[in-house]
C-alpha cells in the first residue's frame, strides 16, 4: 500500500505507514515493546532506583580505595546507560511511546520542527492543515455521528474532533461536507492520547507541554471532554484561532473560542479627534443607541475630557502581635521622610512602575497598606504587585515580627464594588463633558432639555440614592465599559469598579442647551499585556490609535483609551436617557433586540 504523507503547517511532514507486503518494516510505536503500560512503569522505576544504588555503592568503594572515578567497568557503563534511559522516561513521563520515539524512530513525527525539510514527490503536500469555514459554520462534533470507517489523518496538528467508532483506523481520507471544505479526522496517536485523557492517566492541563502543539492539544482536550460528558460542542468553533498566543497569559485548557460580534459606534468627537469605537456585545440596541449619542455630541461640537488621576493600587494585609505594633508600621509608612526609601525599593521592579502614595488602615492588630503607583501603558496589576512584594521584603528587616497574611487584602479593591475606589479612585480617574445644543436634543434625541434634566435628577441621582447605590449614579455605564473592554482585550471583570460613574445634566444658556457630564473615578485599562496582545483585540486598539505602548510619552495610550471609554459612556447615557424621557425605550428594544430578520435589516431612526 502506498505511503501517504502530509506536512504540519509547513514545519514537518508526518507520515502514516501501514503494514503490507510492500513495506514489512513499518511498525507502530507500541509494537516495539508489547507490554502493558503499568509493567513498563514498574520496570523503569525498578531499574532507576537499582542503578542509582549500584552506582553510589561502586563510587563509594572507589573513594575508599582511592580509585579514579573515571575508570569504569563494563557493569558500570551498563548501569549508567540504564540510569539515563530510565531517567528520561521518568522525567518526561510521557509513556513508553515517547521513549520509543526517541530511540526507535527518526525525528519526523510531532516533535520535529525542521522548517527546511523538503517535500517528497509521492507525498500529498498541503501548505496549511487548517479548516476554513464561514463565521457560524461550526463543525458537527456530535457524539452520535455516523461511523467513519478507514479514516485517519496523518497530520499531528490540532484538528476539529470527530468521534471515531473504530479505535484504530487504517487509511487517510478526507471527508466531504456540503460546504466543499475538507475536514481532518483525528489519527491513531491522537486517539490513544484521547483515551488516556478520558481514563485520567494524562492530565488534560498538561497536553500543551507534552505535545508541543497548542492547537492539537485544544482539539484533543475538546474531544476528550465530549466523551467524558456525553455532550456535543458542535456549536463551539475550534479552527481559526491562534492558540499559541494565549498560552501562559490569557486562558488555560482551551477547547475552542466564543464568537462575540463587534459593532462600531461613532465617530465620537472627543478632545478634537474622531474615534470609531469598537463594542463587543450580544445586546441589541446598545451599539445603535451609543451611535446616536455620538451623533448628538458630534453635531454639538464634540466632548471634552480631563484626566484627574492615574494610579493602580494593591493593598496587602499584615498582622502583628499587638495593635500598637501595627500602628508603629502605619506611622512609619505614612511619614514623608521615609517615602523616598520605600519608593526606591518599590520602583526597582519595573521601568514604568513608580510609587505615588501609601495609605494605611488598621483593624485591630491587622494593618492594610494601600499602595498606589503609575504603570505606564499597562493596566498594571502585576507591576504594582511586584513592587509591593519588594517593599514587604524590605520592611521585614525592620519589622521582623510582621506576618504577611496576603499580598491582597481587598483594600485595593479589585473587581468588587468598594467605596474606596469611588472616593480615592483606582486606575484612571476621568471626567468627560459636552454641551448639547437644544435643536440637536429635539431633532436627534427626540426630547427636550427640561425633560432630560428632570429625569436625570429623579432617576440617576435620587433613584440611585434610594437604592443605596455605590458608584452607580448612572443609567447604564457598565454596558459600554464591558463592551469596549471585551473588544480591546481588557479584563471584563474589572467593569465592576470601572463602571463607577455619576451622570450629571443641567440646563445652560438660558435653558436652551444641555450640559451633560460623566465622572468616572476608577477606569482600569491598558494597551499592553494580557488580552491586548491577541490579534482581534489588537486590531480594535489599532482602530482607536492606541495600540501598544506610547513611544513618546509612556502611559499616553492607556490614558487616551480611558478618555474614549468615558466619552462613549457619555454618548450612551445621553441616548438612553433621551429614549426613556421620550418613551422610546420599549419600542427601541422591540426593534433592535428581537430575534427576527425584519429587525435586523431595519434602519435606526435618526
Amino acid at each position: 500500500m502506498d505511503v501517504r504523507r502530509r506536512p504540519t503547517s509547513g514545519k514537518t511532514i508526518h507520515s502514516v505507514k501501514l503494514k503490507s507486503v510492500e513495506d514489512e518494516s513499518a511498525q507502530k510505536p507500541s509494537d516495539a515493546l508489547p507490554l502493558p503500560l503499568y509493567l513498563i512503569n514498574a520496570l523503569c522505576f525498578t531499574v532507576f532506583f537499582y542503578v542509582v544504588y549500584f552506582l553510589l555503592s561502586r563510587w563509594r568503594e572507589k573513594i575508599r580505595t582511592s580509585t579514579p572515578l573515571h575508570v569504569v567497568a563494563l557493569s558500570e557503563i551498563a548501569a549508567i546507560v540504564a540510569f539515563v534511559a530510565s531517567f528520561i522516561y521518568l522525567l518526561g513521563f510521557f509513556g513508553i511511546d515517547f521513549v520509543q520515539s526517541l530511540i526507535l524512530r527518526p525525528p519526523t513525527d510531532m516533535w520535529a520542527v525542521d522548517d527546511d525539510e523538503e517535500e517528497t514527490e509521492e507525498g500529498i503536500v498541503l501548505r496549511e492543515d487548517t479548516l476554513k469555514l464561514p463565521c457560524g459554520q461550526a463543525l458537527d462534533c456530535s457524539l452520535s455521528a455516523p461511523p467513519l470507517s478507514r479514516a485517519v489523518v496523518s497530520s499531528p496538528k490540532a484538528m476539529d474532533p470527530i468521534v471515531l467508532p473504530s479505535p484504530k483506523p487504517k487509511v487517510f481520507e478526507e471527508i466531504p461536507f456540503p460546504t466543499t471544505t475538507t475536514i481532518p479526522i483525528l489519527g491513531d496517536e491522537d486517539e490513544e492520547i484521547i483515551k488516556s485523557v478520558v481514563a485520567g492517566t494524562i492530565p488534560s492541563y498538561s497536553l500543551e507541554s507534552k505535545l508541543g502543539d497548542c492547537k492539537r492539544a485544544a482539539a484533543i482536550r475538546r474531544e476528550a471532554l465530549q466523551r467524558i460528558t456525553g455532550k456535543s460542542l458542535s456549536g463551539l468553533p475550534l479552527e481559526g484561532f491562534d492558540y499559541e498566543s494565549i498560552l501562559g497569559q490569557c486562558c488555560e485548557m482551551p477547547v475552542g473560542y466564543v464568537q462575540i460580534p463587534v459593532g462600531i459606534a461613532g465617530p465620537l468627537l472627543l478632545d478634537g479627534k474622531e474615534y470609531s469605537v469598537p463594542m463587543a456585545t450580544t445586546e441589541g440596541c446598545l451599539v445603535a443607541s451609543t451611535n446616536r449619542g455620538c451623533k448628538a455630541i458630534h453635531l454639538s461640537g464634540g466632548a471634552t475630557s480631563v484626566l484627574l488621576r492615574d494610579g493602580m493600587t494593591r493593598a496587602p494585609v499584615v498582622r502583628f502581635g499587638t495593635a500598637k505594633r501595627a500602628a508603629q508600621l502605619k506611622l512609619y509608612l505614612e511619614d514623608p521622610a521615609n517615602f523616598e526609601t520605600l519608593s526606591t525599593s518599590f520602583n526597582k521592579s519595573s521601568r514604568f512602575g513608580r510609587l505615588q502614595s501609601i495609605k494605611c488602615a488598621i483593624a485591630g492588630k491587622n494593618l492594610y497598606m494601600r499602595f498606589c503607583c503609575s504603570t505606564g501603558d499597562a493596566m498594571g496589576m502585576n507591576m504594582v504587585s511586584k513592587g509591593v512584594q519588594n517593599v514587604l521584603n524590605f520592611l521585614q528587616n525592620d519589622f521582623p515580627d510582621m506576618d504577611v497574611i496576603g499580598l491582597s487584602g481587598n483594600f485595593c479593591s479589585d473587581k468588587k464594588p468598594a467605596a474606596v475606589n469611588w472616593i480615592e479612585g483606582r486606575g484612571k480617574s476621568v471626567v468627560c463633558e459636552a454641551i448639547i445644543k437644544g435643536d440637536v436634543v429635539k431633532k436627534v434625541l427626540k426630547t427636550n432639555v427640561e425633560a432630560l434634566v428632570e429625569l436625570n435628577m429623579l432617576k440617576n441621582l435620587t433613584g440611585s440614592a434610594m437604592a443605596g447605590a455605590l458608584g452607580g449614579f448612572n443609567a447604564h455605564a457598565s454596558n459600554i465599559v464591558t463592551a469596549i473592554y471585551i473588544a480591546t482585550g481588557q479584563d471584563p471583570a474589572q467593569n465592576v469598579e470601572s463602571s463607577n460613574c455619576i451622570t450629571m445634566m443641567e440646563a445652560v444658556n438660558d435653558g436652551q442647551d444641555l450640559h451633560v457630564s460623566v465622572t468616572m473615578p476608577s477606569i482600569e485599562v491598558g494597551t499592553v499585556g494580557g488580552g491586548t496582545q491577541l490579534a482581534s483585540q489588537s486590531a480594535c486598539l489599532n482602530l482607536l490609535g492606541v495600540k501598544g505602548a506610547s513611544k513618546e510619552t509612556p502611559g499616553a495610550n492607556s490614558r487616551v483609551l480611558a478618555s474614549i471609554v468615558a466619552g462613549s459612556v457619555l454618548a450612551a447615557e445621553l441616548s438612553l436617557m433621551s429614549a426613556i424621557a421620550a418613551g422610546q425605550l420599549v419600542n427601541s428594544h422591540m426593534k433592535y433586540n428581537r430575534a427576527n430578520k425584519e429587525a435586523a435589516v431595519s434602519k435606526p431612526s435618526s
